[in-house]
């Protein structure tokens, strides 16, 4: 498959601090990549290092085969890039910033028009397309931002925290886009929204100090949380101390750490003694006993605990069924 990202020891340093050190990286066409990490651990740096926008102090960053230093013009041409708050000429209209924007890029006469027209339905700009920017809701700017960088129908797409800002709907639509056009692009999603990570990411990349802490598809991040593959029972609160009992009792099954409590529920979470606990013995326990168990599911694991995981033990906080 084509690679149209190859990072090779990326580095940034900034006098005696290094934000970023020595990423390796590639990134293909049909590849939506989740960049993930907290605050300050060196995503935005990263992103404008691969976009040309900041100097590497060491290390290589190509874009569709060409250096970002060495062809920036050409870069430029193949990127798309959604940065962080997503910059515009607040005393324009979506429709003269776009218009400005496709000058910028070679485009004119009917072919400018054109491509404005298609980036203005895929985003849903239109309603707006008139008004001052710096009137617009955070999630229209943000929605103008993304447009600007789709405009020239990239190879390459740069997203920092694209659904920021947006409702519900709109964080669906614009995710959808993104798995529309990942079919022709390779995408780099830069998000603080989990969730995101798995309904758009092919794979996923987690940084914290600048440094690359785990790479993998969301279900290769799953399996490394604790509770990957265990069982939870869901029980009334008043229950639950009964049903807890039970499975105490249940000789494969260590004693169960409780799990969470929504919905005026209790659930717990069967740590398991064996490799894997089985799902049919437990449903058969709980049929035989009559446990008053509303739910029972075997749980894949979730990606924020596993984000806490990798970032808390790299910063030194240590971790502990979080």
């Amino acid at each position: 498959m084509e690679q149209l990202i190859v990072l090779k020891g990326l580095t940034k340093r900034f006098g005696q601090m290094t934000a970023v050190k020595d990423i390796c990286l590639n990134v293909s066409k049909k590849q939506v990549l989740g960049f993930l990490g907290p605050n300050g651990a060196g995503k935005s740096t990263t992103m404008k290092m691969i976009s040309g926008f900041l100097e590497p102090t060491s290390g290589t960053a190509e874009i569709a085969g060409f250096d970002v230093i060495n062809n920036p013009v050409e870069v430029k041409s193949h990127i798309g890039y959604l940065p962080e708050g997503a910059p515009t000429y607040s005393d324009m209209t979506p429709n003269s910033f776009l218009q400005f924007i496709a000058e910028i890029r070679g485009f004119d006469g009917k072919d400018r028009q054109s491509r404005i027209d298609l980036v203005v339905e895929q985003v849903r700009l239109k309603e707006v397309l008139f008004q001052s920017i710096e009137t617009l809701s955070k999630g229209y700017k943000r929605r103008v931002g993304l447009a600007q960088a789709m405009l020239h129908n990239p190879q390459v797409l740069i997203l920092d925290e694209p659904t920021d800002g947006l409702d519900p709907n709109q964080k669906h639509h614009i995710r959808m886009l993104i798995n529309e056009m990942a079919q022709e692009k390779a995408i780099i999603v830069s998000t603080h929204i989990l969730e995101e990570v798995e309904a758009v990411c092919t794979d996923a990349l987690i940084i914290a100090n600048g440094e690359v802490m785990k790479k993998g598809t969301p279900d290769e991040l799953l399996e490394t949380d604790p509770h990957h593959n265990t069982i939870v029972v869901r029980t009334s609160i008043s229950d639950a101390q009964k049903v807890q009992g039970e499975f105490e009792r249940f000789g494969k099954i260590s004693p169960m750490n409780q799990a969470d409590r929504n919905d005026g529920l209790v659930g717990f979470c069967l740590l398991e003694k064996s490799k894997k606990v089985n799902l049919t013995e437990v449903r058969k326990l709980i049929s035989e006993n009559n446990l008053p168990v509303e739910e029972v599911f075997r749980q894949k694991g979730t990606l924020d605990r596993v984000f806490r995981k990798i970032t808390s033990l790299n910063n030194g906080v240590g971790y502990k069924n979080a």
